[in-house]
């Protein structure tokens, strides 16, 4: 039995003072005089037990600033920019509301209207692993994404990133990229935004050659040159490209919202207007809701410091194929060094310098072969002497299986020739 109960009885039905059962349960005589009347008014729900939380909230958000937080959230979302709880408290600080509710708070309201659906299946944060340059320029982030116009044919976005800022450093589109197209995007953001000190990139056959065994392509060769040095995610994890590939998302969220191009000359007008909004007005969450600009102007940039590598040099690792040789593109042509059969299978590295090759055991260190590559040759011989020529050796079978008891006119008849004269 509750004391509410136990004190409503006692008054009510035994007929005590409310004096003598405040001081026999240790409660006020106020409240034993509350509960009588609440029983007198209210009948059996006053001994249910009460909320003690107020009535009224002083500091409660008023209603007309949740219809603005609803408004912000639906015009952000209709043009297809983050509508978080966050950005929308920036947005509120930004149009003079005072004080600015938190953004817990926010997203209370958010969630109360219905505008924020549950996500239980999504990693907390706690597990994630981050990792960010410590000044402009020290890395940028770079990646190619997809996009269709308006017939549906499909185009590419290159999307290069400061690691430290977030930095919209360049987005450009055509219709497909090759490795010059690659460079002159990244020479066209040198000039604007000067040469960063590394760069962090996929396994895209535009970035890198290594996979395929191909050697450096045209970014990597141009970049080895100036000093910047150049790094690549593992396969399969575009973790590592976390925020190129989240920029993706932005801005694909954004063109969604836009009237489809119709050329790719007005989808790059579309990514000219989004970067300018990107680095100077929207906050960003990561940057405690500064912009991009702002936070590449705050700390001094880095420069290159890696060494200067010519672009003619490369070193590669392989396998000496079952044929004893193993294959090299140079100025776009494969050519094949022979090595030897007894080799096959041997993992090598080789040490390119332009046409001058050095083929090294991995793991003996051994120096296996070392040449000047002939452009104008497929297969690079070994310059072996000559072996015995092969008919040497098949002339006494030749002459075993001739029938010496049959005159050369007879070979000759049945078609053979005879072993020491002349072709009839």
């Amino acid at each position: 039995m509750s004391l509410a109960r136990l004190v409503i009885t006692a008054v009510t039905v035994e007929g005590r003072s409310k004096s003598a059962v405040a001081r026999e349960y240790g409660v006020t005589r106020f409240w034993v005089q509350t509960l009588v009347k609440r029983f007198e008014t209210e009948g059996e729900a006053a001994f249910e037990p009460r909320s003690r939380r107020p009535h009224h909230n002083p500091r409660a958000v008023g209603l007309e600033l949740e219809d603005q937080i609803i408004r912000l959230r639906k015009t952000l979302t209709r043009r297809g920019l983050d509508a978080g709880a966050e950005t929308i408290a920036a947005h509120l600080a930004t149009a003079g509301v005072s004080p600015v509710p938190a953004v817990s708070t926010i997203w209370r309201i958010l969630s109360r209207r219905g505008f924020v659906a549950p996500q239980p299946q999504k990693r907390p944060r706690s597990s994630w692993r981050r990792f960010c340059a410590e000044q402009p320029n020290q890395r940028w982030q770079a990646d190619i994404t997809h996009w269709r116009l308006a017939d549906g044919s499909e185009v590419e976005i290159c999307n290069i990133l400061d690691d430290r800022s977030r930095v919209c450093i360049a987005s450009v589109a055509r219709v497909i990229f090759t490795g010059t197209q690659v460079w002159q995007v990244f020479l066209a953001a040198f000039g604007r935004w000067d040469v960063p000190a590394e760069v962090l990139t996929d396994n895209g056959a535009v970035f890198t050659g290594k996979l395929r065994g191909e050697g450096r392509v045209a970014l990597e060769v141009e970049l080895g040159l100036r000093g910047v040095r150049i790094s690549h995610s593992r396969p399969y994890h575009p973790q590592t490209c976390g925020k190129v590939e989240r920029f993706h998302q932005t801005l694909k969220k954004w063109l969604t919202a836009q009237p489809r191009a119709a050329t790719v000359a007005r989808l790059q007008r579309q990514l000219n207007r989004f970067a300018v909004y990107y680095n100077t007005v929207r906050p960003h969450r990561a940057l405690g809701r500064r912009t991009p600009a702002q936070a590449y102007a705050a700390r001094p940039k880095a420069v290159p410091t890696g060494p200067i590598i010519p672009a003619h040099y490369r070193v590669r690792h392989d396998k000496i194929d079952r044929w004893g040789a193993v294959s090299l593109r140079h100025s776009s042509r494969l050519h094949h060094i022979g090595l030897g059969t007894r080799l096959a299978g041997t993992p090598i590295t080789l040490l390119i310098d332009d046409l001058h090759i050095r083929v090294i055991g991995r793991h003996t260190g051994e120096l296996i072969r070392e040449l000047i590559l002939n452009p104008t040759r497929d297969y690079q011989p070994r310059g072996l002497p000559p072996g015995p020529p092969k008919h040497a050796a098949a002339t006494p079978r030749t002459a075993s299986r001739s029938r010496p008891n049959v005159p050369p006119a007879a070979q000759v008849k049945a078609g053979r020739r005879p072993p020491d004269g002349p072709r009839p």
